[in-house]
């Protein structure tokens, strides 16, 4: 089971998440609502989560197949459906800037294994939203 608490900061919206192993991170609502910008917007965290949880599916994959994957910068833009309450994600875009000598089809094979099999998060946001996977290889 997994477990996560989350302690009120102040006397409005700023919250510290803490977990199991005793990291945490803030959340804060938005500003318009009194958010005093201490932290994430809960939205956000869900694209942080998928960020995570694509890029280390994603590296775990690459190491199996012996690539040599120097480095990797993740990119997520996503937007929501705001005609709807509440407002959540329609599409979501995640870019992957793969650094190393990488061969394109184990890269694509990778990343097709991380977003229909193993990534637990795109598997839940994608049952709600578009979301789509793009990359570039830097050797």
């Amino acid at each position: 089971m997994m477990e996560i608490n989350l302690i009120r900061k102040n006397k409005k919206f700023n919250f510290e998440a803490v977990n199991p192993s005793g990291q945490t991170v803030e959340l804060d609502a938005k500003p318009e609502i009194g958010g005093e910008g201490k932290g994430f917007r809960p939205m956000e965290m869900l694209l942080v989560g998928l960020g995570g949880c694509s890029g280390i599916d994603m590296v775990n994959v690459l190491q199996k197949q012996k690539e040599p994957l120097d480095d990797v910068k993740i990119k997520i833009s996503a937007s929501r459906r705001d005609n709807e309450m509440p407002p959540i994600f329609e599409e979501i875009n995640i870019h992957f800037d793969l650094f190393g000598a990488l061969s394109q089809q184990k890269v694509e094979r990778a990343l097709a294994l991380t977003f229909e099999k193993y990534c637990s998060v795109s598997n839940i946001l994608g049952r709600s939203a578009t979301l789509k996977y793009t990359y570039t290889i830097h050797p």
